[in-house]
């Protein structure tokens, strides 16, 4: 796909993974969508560099975890760009939640955001997508292949997301490729201290951690070079996968 002059709606556009698919779609000729929850200055900001690129790039606030929100974000975006050719579901919950502290409202919330959201998002968008012969990415985690007990509700939305990605590419084909993306070590959580980041990347045989340009190279390749690539989930993980 030619990106020039499409539109990508960018979900948790505004900081870290998701600004740096933002910015990596902007810089080729990719108008930007860049949706937020709270973060508005920081959407803005990222706007203001995708628009320093020479694109259009709007900011649209909506909580996820509303799926009524969830719904109305694309025509949104329909109203005020005029097309949709490319979704990136890169918004996510990101917090700790073992079975013995299991939290229904925190389980339930993680799951609207990380899962839910991606499908309301792509079942308001399928006919623009359709319409367009475009591309859905999900950002998916490599932890599925590693479940992490100690995150229940995240790790079991993202597996819950790999599935999606598969059953959607069917639903959609052959007018839209559908694709995940999963990363490894990315960006670190704020509360991951020296000690924890030293021996997860022990086992990353790569032998450091990925960044977020890693991950928006990734999700450009896909878009535009991925003509005949659909139902994958490409793992960005410095090989942890195999450890």
């Amino acid at each position: 796909m030619d990106l020039r002059d499409r539109v990508a709606l960018v979900t948790g556009g505004a900081k870290r993974i998701g600004r740096a698919i933002a910015l990596r779609l902007a810089r080729a000729r990719c108008h930007v969508a860049i949706h937020f929850h709270t973060s508005a200055a920081e959407a803005e900001a990222t706007a203001a560099e995708c628009r320093a690129a020479g694109v259009r790039a709007e900011t649209f606030g909506a909580d996820l975890g509303d799926p009524s929100a969830a719904a109305e974000l694309v025509p949104r975006v329909l109203t005020r760009l005029g097309r949709l050719d490319v979704l990136v579901n890169n918004a996510s919950v990101f917090e700790p939640m073992g079975l013995d502290d299991f939290d229904l409202a925190d389980w339930e919330r993680a799951l609207r955001v990380n899962l839910t959201a991606a499908a309301v998002l792509v079942h308001a968008a399928r006919e623009a997508l359709r319409r367009a012969r475009g591309r859905v990415v999900n950002l998916c985690d490599a932890s599925t292949s590693h479940p992490w007990p100690d995150y229940l509700a995240y790790a079991v939305s993202k597996g819950g997301l790999v599935t999606l990605t598969q059953v959607l590419a069917r639903a959609l084909a052959p007018e839209v490729n559908v694709v995940g993306v999963a990363p490894g070590v990315a960006a670190w959580p704020p509360h991951y201290d020296e000690s924890l980041r030293a021996r997860i990347l022990a086992r990353v045989p790569l032998g450091r951690a990925g960044t977020p340009e890693d991950i928006a190279a990734a999700v450009h390749f896909l878009v535009t070079e991925g003509d005949y690539i659909t139902g994958l989930v490409l793992p960005v993980d410095g090989g942890r996968r195999i450890v």
